[in-house]
């Protein structure tokens, strides 16, 4: 039998004579990335990976290939991940207010994301209603995988692999509610910090509750305050990105403020650009630039029309810069001051 590299011509034609088997003709972006997909799974056979390995990337593949599907089915709404402990009993004050805050979210028309457990994750579900919900379980020995409130939604996605799970919940969430917890919420509120600390997922309100009279939070943010910030760990800006809310209704509103007048941003080579509901002056644009020359790598902030790779909200006015892909709590205060004017 012929041997080929994978990156051989010959290869990359059967690969793509199988696509068309299936309907798929066309040459795209979309094409060549699922070529490099086959071409990646032949290259984990050559070079003889062992089975447990192939096992966990063909099910987290499987895995991700499911979620994403049904989320598709769903755009056009906004979402809100809420974390939270999976054994808050539905009397205490936290699962109270959790249902409160779902359930006013639910009423201007966002989605919740929960991990369709019980406590906090029921309270989410119970009170934006299972039709505007999603559940992301985990497979787990000791508790409850699915509350009686999802069980049995097209909405609800069964997970294996955590990792797998918390890209679900970021990639689909444009705001974030985190309750009391244990070692997994401290996980999830941790993991969204960091990675929008480094710039690895875009920014996004992200609201700390709790109910009534509680001190959860007020403990968390003194650890924040006298071990990472003290010590150095972190930096003063990086508590922008958090924001601890007095009461359900003062988060709603920070929600819905982040998304006043900013929409939306990405990366077009070395600009970052900022998508708006509505445009700035060019005088509140010069405010910018002096308050945040923290964020230029160089030049300055300017209003532009889209750039041409872009394809996305044509229509919105935008706000672009080189950024120094750093200070992302900066960054986040640009937003707020965006919002503000």
């Amino acid at each position: 039998m012929p041997q080929f590299e994978i990156n051989d011509e010959k290869v990359v034609k059967a690969i793509q004579d199988l696509m068309s088997l299936v309907g798929e003709t066309n040459d795209t972006l979309e094409m060549d990335l699922v070529v490099q997909m086959i071409q990646t799974s032949l290259k984990l056979y050559i070079e003889k990976h062992d089975t447990g390995q192939l096992k966990l990337m063909t099910r987290a593949l499987k895995e991700m290939r499911y979620a994403y599907r049904i989320f598709n089915q769903y755009t056009g709404s906004q979402r809100i991940s809420i974390f939270g402990s999976a054994r808050t009993p539905e009397t205490h004050i936290d699962y109270i207010a959790a249902k409160a805050f779902s359930s006013l979210m639910a009423s201007q028309g966002w989605m919740c994301i929960t991990g369709g457990a019980d406590g906090i994750m029921k309270a989410g579900i119970e009170g934006s209603e299972r039709n505007s919900s999603f559940g992301l379980s985990i497979k787990l020995p000791f508790e409850i995988t699915t509350n009686t409130v999802i069980a049995g939604d097209p909405k609800l996605i069964i997970f294996r692999y955590f990792f797998t799970r918390k890209l679900m919940f970021m990639s689909h969430s444009d705001a974030i509610a985190v309750f009391p917890g244990g070692f997994g919420t401290m996980d999830e509120i941790f993991e969204v910090l960091t990675l929008m600390q480094t710039g690895k997922t875009t920014l996004l309100p992200i609201v700390l509750l709790e109910g009534e009279n509680g001190k959860y939070w007020d403990h968390w943010e003194e650890y924040v305050h006298k071990q990472l910030l003290v010590n150095g760990w972190i930096s003063k800006e990086d508590l922008h990105l958090y924001y601890k809310a007095p009461s359900i209704d003062k988060a709603v509103e920070h929600i819905n403020k982040f998304y006043q007048r900013y929409h939306s941003q990405r990366y077009v080579k070395d600009y970052l650009v900022i998508r708006m509901k509505a445009p700035l002056t060019n005088d509140q644009v010069a405010q910018l630039n002096r308050q945040f020359p923290k964020l230029l790598k160089s030049g300055e902030m300017q209003l532009c029309p889209p750039f041409p790779e872009e394809t996305d909200f044509l229509n919105l006015p935008r706000l672009a810069f080189i950024h120094n892909r750093q200070n992302f709590g900066t960054l986040r205060a640009l937003i707020d001051q965006i919002n503000e004017f």
